[in-house]
């Protein structure tokens, strides 16, 4: 069983920076990749940038593409998300999630969520 849990959130003004953590335990459980979801209550859950479980093909949203780095850290089974030159629409509950079979930016292709952490961008 992928176990997946978010840290640092948090709320921070526009144009500052926050780098997101998602420790993952996956047992026996094959995971081919990792991604960044993110949702605004009321609209649809969103893809942010995603990279294999080796830490190779990252990729992104174009609305983050330039701002965000996603990367990770294969002995620590960690993935980050550092986000610089936050706007006021980042402002959304960040979720990792892990997919065992698809290197994709789709979500219903990912099987396992973390619980999320909420990240604030105030003007």
């Amino acid at each position: 069983q992928v176990h997946l849990v978010e840290t640092g959130g948090g709320l921070v003004q526009v144009g500052g920076s926050l780098r997101l953590s998602c420790a993952a335990s996956i047992g026996t459980s094959r995971v081919s990749a990792m991604g960044w979801f993110r949702q605004v209550p009321g609209k649809e859950r969103e893809f942010v940038a995603r990279i294999t479980w080796s830490g190779a093909l990252p990729y992104y949203a174009d609305s983050v593409e330039g701002r965000f780095t996603v990367s990770r850290d294969y002995f620590e089974n960690t993935m980050y998300l550092q986000m610089d030159n936050l706007r006021p629409e980042d402002t959304a509950t960040y979720y990792c999630a892990a997919s065992k079979a698809r290197i994709t930016d789709r979500d219903y292709d990912y099987e396992y969520w973390g619980q999320g952490t909420q990240v604030t961008v105030s003007s």
